[in-house]
């Protein structure tokens, strides 16, 4: 999780170098902040059409498991490799890829490839799996994580190897004797701190930065012209404000990325007396387990969850999703009212029907720029 959001932030800092970026992600391929592509770019062919490109300065490319297992890697080597978690992994099953374990070993070739002795891989400390791949770099690492008393933490830090932690409301750099220190209220898309998984993403997009060598300025100035909005970052906590009601808009899709967005819900002021709403489908090439799950969470955070079931069930048969959801939500402790729906669309607007001012609506969106179309009219008409 996070993979298109720290691609932007990467992108953002070395646009302010000056430099014409070049970028892969699951929103398309863009050049120099031009769209030239659209779709699920995160595979070898769209990194090869950056790469091959003859405008572009430096290359950011999202680097998706499916685009490993069915080509490889689209470069040779890498000057910087960042892994953001593993968690308890996504798509598995799928591709023979059964376990964590099976999902760390994919990730890994990214690492592998870093460029001998001066590439860096930046890797998250806090997650056991890609801690681990820190002994298969070739070159330097950076680890990150909010805690800098864990372990992995503490024994590079002694060894006098770069960290980069969370320290009270800034995050910090540090190697031996320097520290360079960035301000949350300084980074918009970490809403001063409010939102933990941003808070990470920024570290690992900090410290591509550092490897990178470029000037601690330049990394500050990439981090606060980043606007986490439906255009720069579409479908990633995009926020929106509907009758005096709040919206927000994810595609997070897979029980790790369900728990993070709760816990930044939870860390938001909320409005006395005001209600909680959801609305959830499930991708149906995920096993029954993570599918439950995610409603098992959200069961556990909103009064209200609105399900819905698109046309792309993924092999499974109809209404087959939707009752994997609902068996996730029968031991739900605050969610009283449920309600099916087909229709991607009409749940949202079913959704939004019932919100009061204050209310606080969570939209895990399926069709992304579609969704946000949807919900950015519906939100102009009630203007």
């Amino acid at each position: 999780n996070g993979k298109t959001t720290t691609v932007r932030l990467i992108a953002s800092i070395l646009g302010r170098k000056g430099l014409r970026v070049g970028m892969t992600s699951t929103d398309g391929v863009y050049i120099d902040n031009e769209r030239i592509d659209t779709g699920d770019c995160s595979g070898p062919k769209s990194a090869r059409n950056v790469l091959f490109h003859p405008d572009v300065d430096a290359a950011v490319l999202e680097t998706a498991r499916g685009g490993v297992l069915r080509e490889g890697l689209g470069f040779d080597r890498c000057d910087v490799a960042v892994v953001t978690n593993i968690g308890k992994g996504d798509h598995l099953g799928l591709s023979y890829i059964s376990t964590v374990e099976d999902l760390s070993v994919v990730k890994r070739v990214i690492v592998q490839n870093v460029k001998p002795d001066t590439g860096v891989a930046v890797l998250n400390a806090a997650d056991p799996m890609v801690a681990r791949m820190g002994d298969s770099c070739p070159g330097k690492v950076i680890f990150f994580a909010c805690d800098r008393n864990h372990p992995v933490m503490a024994m590079h830090r002694a060894r006098g190897k770069r960290i980069i932690y969370l320290d009270g409301d800034a995050i910090v750099a540090a190697e031996g004797n320097f520290s360079e220190r960035i301000e949350l209220k300084d980074i918009p898309v970490t809403a001063g701190g409010a939102i933990g998984f941003q808070i990470e993403n920024a570290m690992a997009a900090t410290a591509a930065g550092w490897a990178l060598g470029l000037p601690w300025a330049v990394i500050r100035a990439g981090l606060a012209n980043f606007i986490n909005d439906a255009a720069s970052a579409p479908g990633r906590f995009n926020r929106f404000n509907y009758r005096g009601a709040t919206l927000f808009a994810d595609y997070g899709h897979n029980p790790d990325a369900i728990a993070a967005l709760v816990a930044a819900i939870d860390n938001l002021p909320a409005t006395p007396g005001s209600q909680r709403a959801v609305v959830i489908s499930g991708a149906g090439d995920r096993r029954d387990e993570d599918i439950r799950q995610q409603t098992e969470i959200l069961g556990e955070a909103f009064d209200r969850v609105v399900l819905y079931q698109d046309q792309c069930q993924r092999g499974r048969a109809d209404g087959e999703v939707l009752g994997l959801l609902r068996q996730g939500l029968e031991k739900a402790s605050r969610t009283k009212d449920v309600c099916e729906i087909r229709g991607e669309f009409l749940a949202i607007d079913a959704a939004l029907e019932e919100l009061k001012a204050g209310d606080l609506c969570l939209i895990l969106v399926d069709q992304v720029e579609e969704a946000l179309a949807h919900i950015a009219k519906r939100v102009a008409e009630a203007q």
